[in-house]
């Protein structure tokens, strides 16, 4: 039986990377989902692959520092689909990079935005649609980087990602009792075009491979597996977490 079957998802930075390997897994695994990012012909060309493959998606385009979007995504779910039971809040950006001291303020508040205000008003605009359905899960991507690995020059992006660990286990602890779990997940390197955008020498890239216990970036793939896992009744008992997907880089001393 499909892990996902008669389950209405949202998935947003699903022009690319984990974002689209993950709305093509949950359509398969039997979602209905909506997808949302910024790029309307990428988000047209995955619903397309989504339908082709016999599953189910819509696509709304915007940007996710908008609280209207996000009240968008969800009234797509309900007036589409009938109502939503599983968010993946996955969009984001690196931000600026260099010196912490010679870090903009605009700079910082746009990554700020980005990555951690627009999961929250994802979240506060979806938790109201999952309890119509007695609860549901929320998936948010954080990051190691802040949590067990520091990095030099990309305190912006540290401290966004971050700050949605707080906001997981808060969220968990607030609705658990209403049957919401929200969980995040922690990526390592990831063969993504915001990793190739962040690591663009042959280099960089050889550098942060063997930081990796498994000598190598994982794949979109394999981190759209897990988010399944947290999304799917398979992690009834699983909230609060901040779930390491890095292919060992936070134990990796040599």
């Amino acid at each position: 039986m499909s892990r996902l079957a008669g389950k209405i998802a949202i998935v947003t930075g699903a022009s690319s990377g984990i974002g689209r390997e993950t709305a093509k897994l949950f359509a398969a695994e039997g979602a209905k989902v909506v997808v949302g990012a910024r790029r309307q012909a990428e988000l047209d060309s995955l619903v397309a692959e989504i339908k082709a493959a016999g599953g189910v998606a819509v696509a709304r385009a915007g940007d996710v520092q908008s609280e209207d979007y996000a009240k968008a995504l969800v009234g797509a779910a309900a007036q589409e689909f009938g109502g939503l039971d599983v968010a993946f809040n996955n969009a984001g950006m690196i931000g600026p990079a260099g010196p912490t001291t010679g870090v903009e303020e605009k700079a910082w508040n746009e990554a700020l935005a980005v990555n951690l205000t627009s999961a929250f008003l994802g979240a506060k605009h979806q938790i109201p649609e999952l309890l119509k359905r007695g609860g549901g899960s929320i998936i948010f991507t954080s990051t190691f980087v802040g949590h067990t690995t520091g990095f030099p020059g990309i305190a912006a992006y540290a401290t966004s990602k971050s700050g949605l660990i707080g906001l997981t286990q808060t969220l968990a602890a607030e609705y658990g009792p209403q049957g919401i779990r929200v969980n995040a997940i922690l990526p390592g390197a990831v063969d993504t075009p915001m990793y190739h955008a962040a690591n663009n020498t042959p280099e960089q890239r050889a550098w942060l491979t063997n930081l990796h216990a498994l000598k190598r970036v994982g794949r979109p793939a394999e981190l759209a597996r897990s988010v399944l896992y947290l999304a799917s009744d398979d992690s009834t008992f699983v909230t609060g977490t901040a779930q390491l997907v890095d292919g060992g880089f936070s134990i990796t001393r040599a």
